[in-house]
């Protein structure tokens, strides 16, 4: 079922993981990365409480394409 809906996985790693896609465009990627981070803090902490959530795959890919897009956003803003 989880490949399917979405159950059990952390709500800011769905949306990190959509913002790290957009990333591409450059603009989303800085969201992409605190979004990563928030749901970073949000899956470990749903493990300590004994009530895991999923999502950890799309964090890491959202926090990846967050560095990059942010990268690329930075020097396209400081090359003029």
């Amino acid at each position: 079922m989880r490949w399917l809906i979405p159950v059990g996985r952390s709500g800011w790693a769905i949306a990190a993981g959509y913002l790290g896609l957009l990333s591409v465009f450059l603009f989303p990627a800085p969201l992409a990365l605190i979004l990563s981070i928030i749901a970073l803090m949000d899956i470990k902490r749903s493990r300590t409480i004994g009530q895991p959530k999923y999502g950890l795959g799309r964090v890491i890919f959202g926090l990846i394409m967050g560095v990059l897009g942010t990268g690329g956003l930075l020097l396209v803003f400081f090359s003029r």
